[in-house]
């Protein structure tokens, strides 16, 4: 995924800076969620994660923590999820013979519903954008420049082999 930064000497488009443009878009999408209101605290990732620590201590007391089973579809996904949780001091974990697609935790039931997914959904977004792009520029550039869909064709369909 990332390119390494004396790769970037030779004019290609995907330079460093485009992970510091990701890094900077993952910050502001965890300010959001933390409940920043000025420019100057949209840049302040550290005391986003304080308010939102401190907004989760304070839900701990009123709502209770409970178990919540998470299903995602990727590893990249269940990575920047575990992580997130772990930066919030959560423990993520599994049960025996729970398939490795599955996250479970335990989290009052507002915070998940208010913060957690919803700063997820935003980070996986940017994160799969991303990494969307630099598949296709490096398989536009290692493979084939043209990288659209198959061609649509009309007539009936066959019953061709198939490799699966």
């Amino acid at each position: 995924m990332a390119r390494l930064a004396d790769d970037t000497a030779d004019g290609d488009s995907g330079t460093m800076s485009d992970e510091a443009n990701l890094l900077e878009k993952l910050r502001r999408i965890e300010a959001l969620h933390a409940g920043a209101t000025t420019l100057g605290e949209r840049n302040a990732a550290a005391e986003a994660k304080q308010r939102i620590l401190k907004r989760l201590a304070e839900q701990k007391q009123s709502d209770p923590p409970i178990e919540f089973k998470f299903s995602l579809d990727n590893r990249w996904s269940r990575a920047l999820f575990v992580a997130l949780l772990r930066r919030y001091g959560l423990r993520p974990y599994r049960y025996p013979r729970q398939r490795a697609n599955t996250v479970m935790v335990r989290v009052p039931r507002s915070f998940a519903e208010a913060t957690l997914w919803p700063e997820f959904v935003a980070l996986d977004e940017a994160l799969r954008e991303h990494m969307g792009a630099v598949a296709e520029r490096i398989i536009g550039e290692a493979i084939a420049g043209d990288t659209s869909e198959a061609e649509e064709i009309r007539g009936e369909l066959t019953s061709g082999a198939a490799l699966e």
